[in-house]
C-alpha cells in the first residue's frame, strides 16, 4: 500500500497547486472554472480515499476539517501572504477548493506517516506517532 502515497502526494500537489493558483493567482478568478477543475479532482480523490482508507477514516477527516476550519483558514492566509496578498482580498467561495485540497493533502500525509512508521495496527505506537504528528504541526503553526 505504500506505493499509493508517492503517487497521490505528487499528483495532488500538482492539482492542488494549480487549484491554489487558479484561486489566488488573480483577484478576478473565474470561479466556475475553479469549481469545475478542482471540484472534479476532489471528487475523484475522495472516492479513492473511501476505497483505500475506508468510510470511518474519511468521515473523521471531514469532521476534523470542520473543527479545524479557522486553523486551515489561517494557514491558507499565510500561504497567500507569501504572494503579497491577503486572504480577505478574495470572496469566501474562492477558498472552498484550496480548503478542500488542504484537508485532503494533510489527511494523506497523516496516513502515510502511520504506514511508514508501521503504527497503524500497533495501538501503542500509533498513539506515540499521532502525538508526535500533532506536536510537530503545532510547532510548525506557531513558527509561521
Amino acid at each position: 500500500m505504500l506505493f499509493v502515497y508517492p503517487f497521490f502526494l505528487i499528483h495532488m500537489a500538482m492539482f492542488g497547486g494549480s487549484g491554489f493558483f487558479l484561486a489566488y493567482g488573480s483577484l478576478d478568478t473565474d470561479v466556475l472554472f475553479l469549481y469545475l477543475h478542482g471540484g472534479f479532482a476532489i471528487l475523484v480523490y475522495t472516492v479513492f480515499y473511501f476505497t483505500i482508507f475506508g468510510v470511518d477514516e474519511v468521515k473523521w477527516m471531514f469532521i476534523n476539517a470542520g473543527l479545524s476550519a479557522l486553523g486551515i483558514y489561517s494557514q491558507i492566509g499565510w500561504l497567500v501572504s507569501l504572494f503579497g496578498r491577503e486572504i480577505s482580498d478574495y470572496p469566501f467561495y474562492v477558498h472552498v477548493i484550496p480548503f478542500l485540497y488542504f484537508v485532503l493533502y494533510t489527511f494523506l500525509i497523516r496516513q502515510a506517516i502511520l504506514d511508514l512508521t508501521r503504527s497503524r495496527e500497533n495501538e501503542r505506537r500509533r498513539k506515540h506517532v499521532e502525538y508526535a504528528y500533532i506536536a510537530s504541526l503545532v510547532l510548525f503553526y506557531l513558527a509561521v
